[in-house]
């Protein structure tokens, strides 16, 4: 008997406990993303703006190839800041997130993954935040990292907490 209550209170627990987490599913997760990833990526943007243009070292994959290494500095500083803003505040989270995720891609191909790795398997020779010994490798799986915590804002968007579940709700309203 006092085998089945135990077993019945934890799971009544574990139930309430669920409910609990789905109550603060339409919001929560989003706006955390949102909140870390408006952060980095600001600080990245902000750096750009008061620092010194270090693009004209780097080769850029296609098409951003094409374009002078000022012009890139700024889309990627621009992009960075105004990305940061529109993620802190839910607003055009889609386009901006997928807009940071081909800035990221271009940022990984261009800075994070050196010329002299030839396969995927140099990958795990070893990791580290910073490049200090000029090897090459390391500082790859932090952009790996916002580009996944990218994702669900592309594919489900801000969430309850944001300009863009405002604007939907005005724009439903309308018809």
């Amino acid at each position: 008997m006092f085998q089945y209550f135990v077993r019945h209170s934890f799971v009544l627990k574990y139930q309430s406990l669920i409910l609990t987490l789905h109550t603060v599913n339409d919001w929560l997760p989003g706006l955390l993303l949102r909140l870390i990833l408006a952060w980095e990526f600001g600080e990245a943007g902000w750096a750009k703006l008061h620092g010194q243009n270090w693009f004209a070292d780097l080769q850029f994959p296609f098409p951003f190839d094409l374009l002078p290494a000022e012009v890139n500095w700024n889309i990627a500083m621009t992009f960075e800041l105004v990305g940061a803003a529109a993620l802190l505040l839910g607003l055009f989270t889609r386009f901006f997130s997928l807009s940071l995720m081909v800035l990221t891609v271009v940022a990984i191909a261009s800075v994070h993954w050196p010329e002299h790795w030839s396969s995927m398997a140099d990958l795990f020779n070893g990791y580290r935040f910073e490049d200090v010994e000029g090897d090459g490798f390391g500082n790859y799986k932090l952009p790996l990292i916002y580009l996944l915590m990218l994702l669900p804002l592309v594919t489900q968007g801000a969430g309850k907490w944001s300009f863009d579940r405002l604007l939907s709700h005005l724009c439903d309203g309308r018809r």
